[in-house]
């Protein structure tokens, strides 16, 4: 078995922002410290990139999309590159794994098998369709020929959340990359080290100066910066509904550039009475909203039950959450850690405060000191905050309905549609009710259904843009037709 605690002492962490292919400090030389939110211990004092920094980064972003160091280079090629970069990620997982745990309090055992693994794996997949994506032609009259092609957008402004800070970057700038594009990457302040390493590895892996950037920094600065950049042709962001809306803002006041949105959800778990096996059940609902401590753009948030078997289904989910181990996250015996920070804790602890005074407790909550916040069940009514905001932490907001047309609108009843789960033995009922449900992924039988294969994304305020899939490169192309006349 790996010893996590003994490697962790052997990591070296990046604090530079990188920019034209090697590490830079931030022309003003601020730095802002990275925590491990399990100790409280300041892991590194990064660049905090500011107007000046982000001007250099996109600048050379534009010079290497300019030059066609790579997006003129041939399809082979840049293949050929992306999958020495995934290699590259799989042979450093052990220590990107470890990055991620401790930047972001995120478990050792999911970094190490799913999110470093994973984030190979979409890199990969990415690279495989570079030379199986062709273009079209056009029906015209005999000697006419229109060409239809795919061309890269420029300079992709990617901004990502801190919840999965590798594993969102590769969502993000694997398919800008297959597509031709340069990207300016922008990092959560509060987990920005495992994508720093990686700027490093893209490098090794042959991928040419300026045409990857890393600029640390604080949303309001450094992101800004790229929102309101004119020289930014796309903005891809996830995070909070309330940043998305400024990225929107952004666009209008400079040079509207396109904005994809991936932002928040209060995904619902629709659980009808024919659903047999409720132990099973019980299961998914733990994993949708205690998976990463909650901290899930997808989090299945509300459980909506046929009020004949809530009693029994919330007893199951009760025991089951009861059982969690929070601790190091560098143990793989823990199966909850920290909140990303302290200022978090605090956010979701006064949500727990709401639930305490809005509904009927099933399991308290409450601090475990730090960063660490016990799992909280609650009973509640539509209107409770619970029920309607996003909390992104391990609270479980409750409610019960008796017939199908109030269950679905219910699930409705959100300003979000990211995603939701069916439980229902009925084949008839789960299409039925799939198909009323306003959400971008509707799992049946399951919760959280994901695969580079489909596209994620939500309606309403969950955002419009859509990652994985071949659908995600539609983010980062233009159309152009090429009219050829040859009479």
């Amino acid at each position: 078995m790996t010893d996590w605690r003994t490697l962790a002492r052997t990591v070296e962490f990046r604090f530079d922002a990188f920019i034209d292919g090697k590490p830079v400090a931030a022309a003003d030389g601020r730095r802002i410290p990275t925590v491990n939110p399990a100790t409280g211990e300041i892991l590194a004092q990064v660049a905090a990139c500011g107007d000046e920094d982000v001007d250099r980064a996109v600048a050379s972003a534009r010079r290497a999309f300019d030059d066609q160091r790579w997006a003129g280079t041939s399809p082979g090629h840049r293949k050929s590159v992306l999958l020495k970069l995934s290699e590259l990620l799989r042979a450093n997982a052990d220590e990107l794994a470890l990055l991620d745990t401790l930047d972001a309090g995120k478990l050792i055992s999911d970094t190490s098998t799913i999110d470093v693994p994973g984030s190979a794996a979409i890199l990969q997949w990415y690279a495989e369709t570079i030379d199986k994506a062709y273009g079209e032609i056009a029906p015209t009259a005999r000697g006419d020929l229109a060409l239809v092609s795919r061309e890269p957008l420029g300079v992709v402004a990617a901004v990502v959340p801190w919840n999965y800070p590798l594993e969102m970057a590769i969502w993000k700038i694997a398919p800008a990359l297959a597509a031709g594009n340069s990207v300016v990457l922008k990092p959560a302040e509060e987990s920005p080290l495992s994508v720093l390493r990686l700027a490093e590895l893209a490098v090794e892996a042959g991928l040419p100066d300026g045409v990857l950037n890393v600029v640390p920094g604080e949303g309001p600065v450094a992101g800004r910066a790229l929102g309101l950049h004119p020289g930014v042709d796309a903005v891809t962001f996830t995070g909070s509904t309330p940043v998305g809306k400024l990225f929107l803002q952004y666009a209008g006041q400079s040079n509207m550039k396109q904005v994809w949105l991936e932002c928040g959800g209060k995904s619902a778990n629709v659980v009808f009475a024919d659903a047999a096996d409720l132990q099973a059940v019980a299961d998914g609902v733990c994993f949708g909203i205690f998976t990463n401590a909650g901290q899930v753009c997808s989090a299945n948030s509300r459980l909506l039950a046929d009020r004949a078997i809530l009693p029994d289904l919330l007893a199951l989910v009760a025991e089951k959450a009861g059982k969690i181990r929070l601790g190091d996250p560098l143990d793989p015996e823990t199966t909850m850690g920290p909140l990303v920070s302290e200022a978090q804790a605090a956010r979701v602890l006064a949500y727990v405060e709401s639930g305490h005074a809005e509904g009927r407790a099933i399991l308290a909550g409450g601090s475990l000191g730090g960063a660490f916040v016990r799992p909280a069940i609650f009973e509640v009514g539509p209107d409770s905050r619970l029920s309607r905001e996003e909390v992104f932490g391990p609270v479980l907001a409750v409610q019960a309905f008796d017939t199908e047309d109030e269950a679905i609108a219910l699930a409705n009843d959100s300003i979000y549609g990211l995603a939701a789960s069916v439980w229902s033995d009925s084949l008839r009922r789960a299409h039925r009710v799939a198909g009323r449900l306003r959400a971008g992924t509707v799992s049946v039988n399951t919760v959280d259904a994901l695969d580079v294969t489909t596209p994620f994304g939500g309606f309403g305020q969950s955002g419009f843009g859509r990652d994985l899939s071949l659908h995600a490169l539609d983010k980062f192309t233009a159309l152009k037709t090429t009219w050829v006349n040859y009479r």
